[in-house]
């Protein structure tokens, strides 16, 4: 045996529990660069003087001091996104709604109105009827497709906030970007977007000037249904105001989940593609299919005026579909027998899942609500994954199959 090396730690103690506690941390040079961005779980920062973390905190300079106010992986996954998005800066959130919530708190105050959508994720409907209404800020819905309607209560009312849906979720119906943002910028209104269905991808909204652009990050840009997220992206200065928000609430996406992000966002490309081609076989297979009454997917009634906004002739993973005279039991009933497709609440993974809009995402709204939005009893959501379409198909007409 050779002999035992002594370390000289002078810097950090010599009884053992100090060496356990400091030994390891906070290496002061590195000379080499990981080729991935590491998980920085810490939660504080320690500067070279105070005079350093007092800039910091006084945002004189970059650097982290609390990880509240800002943590390295997370900063990494805020610029990949917004450099997807084309946007000067993004910040990143504990959840998709999160990032929402501080989009809009960060341009309305008590009194100011918000026009949105008709065709909305239910809990965005929810978020503003019982949060923001609660604040003084009430909302007016609008078909989103239908221009004049948007244009005439947009010079009436004069919100603060046009919010609507690149892809609608669930009807998969797609927002006339370019005239959507002229006419609000008509009326002086800001656009906030969820582009989450799209991608950045398939749609840049803010080459056509949104303002704004919401992702639920758990969805498609993770892609791997094991980290929940949300990010915003836009300008640097309404970027640095949403950020100081999220100082005060703690809304923050934590470092592994940042990581776990970053990481799907990678692949994101190759995923999507392949989701978009099996989307668009499903559609295609089931609109030939005798159960089914009609199928949702932008790519089958396009028009020209919403072609323009897809940066390719990818239409997106989500298809939805009527089951002919079905409600709740028989929808169940084709729930049930799926044994690939996975009946969860959540899209954009890797996996092909199905959702029963009634019960899940438009659970919050009336019967009478539902049936505005176009939300029917039998009507059913589909997020293709990245299995062979062969088997989904087999999978899906055997559960039709079965009354």
């Amino acid at each position: 045996m050779g002999e035992a090396k002594e370390v000289d730690l002078p810097h950090i103690g010599r009884g053992f529990t100090t060496r356990a506690v400091h030994a390891g941390e906070r290496p002061r040079r590195l000379e080499f660069t990981p080729t991935v961005t590491p998980i920085y779980p810490s939660v504080s920062y320690l500067a070279d003087d105070p005079e350093t973390q007092d800039a910091v905190f006084g945002g004189e300079r970059e650097g982290y001091v609390y990880t509240r106010h800002g943590n390295p992986t997370t900063r990494a996954l805020e610029i990949a996104v917004a450099a997807l998005e084309e946007t000067e800066d993004a910040v990143a959130f504990g959840s998709g709604m999160g990032a929402l919530l501080a989009a809009i708190l960060n341009e309305v105050q008590a009194g100011q109105r918000i026009v949105a959508s008709r065709d909305l994720y239910g809990a965005t409907q929810a978020l503003l009827g019982n949060v923001f209404a609660t604040l003084g800020v009430k909302t007016t819905f609008v078909d989103i497709l239908d221009r004049d309607e948007v244009a005439r209560v947009l010079a009436e009312i004069r919100p603060r906030i046009l919010l609507f849906e690149t892809i609608s979720n669930p009807l998969v119906r797609v927002a006339d970007i370019p005239a959507l943002v002229a006419i609000a910028r008509r009326s002086r209104v800001k656009t906030i977007i969820d582009n989450t269905f799209a991608t950045p991808l398939l749609v840049n909204p803010a080459r056509f000037g949104v303002d704004t652009v919401v992702h639920s990050t758990t969805k498609y840009l993770g892609g791997h249904g094991d980290a929940t997220g949300g990010v915003v992206a836009t300008t640097r200065e309404r970027a640095l105001e949403i950020g100081e928000l999220t100082k005060l609430t703690g809304a923050v996406l934590g470092p592994f989940e940042a990581w776990l992000t970053l990481r799907g966002v990678k692949t994101l490309s190759l995923r999507m593609q392949r989701q978009c081609e099996n989307a668009a076989a499903l559609a295609a297979w089931l609109s030939q299919h005798p159960r089914i009454a009609r199928v949702y997917y932008p790519g089958h009634d396009e028009r020209g005026e919403t072609a323009q906004v897809f940066n390719n002739d990818l239409r997106g993973g989500i298809v939805a579909f009527d089951i002919a005279e079905a409600g709740r039991e028989e929808v169940f009933c084709f729930l049930r027998a799926l044994r690939i497709c996975l009946p969860v609440t959540t899209l954009g993974d890797v996996y092909t899942m199905v959702l029963y809009p009634a019960v899940s995402t438009h659970r919050t709204l009336s019967p009478q609500e539902r049936a505005g939005a176009g939300i029917g009893d039998g009507l059913v959501r589909l997020s293709a994954g990245i299995e062979d379409v062969a088997d989904l198909i087999e999978d899906l007409d055997r559960a039709l199959a079965i009354r």
